[in-house]
């Protein structure tokens, strides 16, 4: 009942028209729920997929992308391993990885051997991670909860779009809440939509008496 409370919350301050999804690390999937056999070409594409339902995805169906598999703190075999190591390669010859890069690559340290994803609203237990995918307006209001637009002399707060699983390039930007922060997060947000809509109100009445002295 409290993440579907926070999910309604989140999605009706921020007026989102995707659902928020929530990942969690597990070693079996909970009762009742599905085991996926879905094959996909990045890890990222489940979460598309669990904006639908609850499921399961073991480490084997991860393997397909051997840098998230390994962002995401799986176990990887031999040749797993020898497969990213190639592709962080070609990256870093082609440019888009700095050679500095690779080995600052962040990686989760809590070990688990799959990840129970879907969405928010109906997770069974406390998710990891929260998913959810913003147009630029509701970026910004993203922002201010986040205190990136505080005017503390310091450079915003950089959107960081590679690869796939930092943010997929798209007409919206990824967010990622932490489970532990979640609720939190969503009382600064459900403030921060306030005090935008009251500046606008105040905008709004103040146009409003320009008009009628002209």
């Amino acid at each position: 009942m409290a993440n579907a409370k926070l999910a309604a919350q989140i999605a009706d301050d921020l007026g989102l028209d995707l659902p928020p999804v929530a990942l969690a690390f597990h070693d079996t999937a909970p009762a009742g729920v599905a085991v996926t056999d879905d094959i996909v070409p990045s890890a990222c594409a489940f979460w598309r997929k669990a904006e639908a339902g609850v499921f399961f995805a073991p480490v084997a169906r991860h393997a397909n992308c051997p840098i998230g598999a390994f962002v995401m703190g799986f176990e990887l075999g031999d040749a797993l391993m020898a497969e990213l190591q190639s592709l962080i390669g070609e990256m870093t010859a082609c440019g888009y990885v700095h050679r500095d890069e690779p080995a600052k690559i962040p990686v989760n340290r809590r070990k688990a051997a799959g990840i129970l994803y879907g969405p928010l609203a109906a997770f069974p237990g406390e998710p990891d991670a929260v998913l959810v995918w913003l147009t630029p307006t509701q970026a910004m209001i993203w922002s201010e909860a986040t205190g990136g637009a505080a005017w503390t002399g310091s450079p915003p707060t950089n959107v960081f779009g590679r690869p796939a699983c930092a943010a997929i390039p798209a007409d919206r930007m990824l967010a990622v809440i932490p489970g532990p922060r979640l609720a939190d997060f969503a009382k600064a947000i459900a403030a921060t939509t306030g005090v935008n809509r009251a500046m606008r109100q105040f905008y709004e009445d103040r146009l409003a008496a320009l008009r009628a002295k002209s």
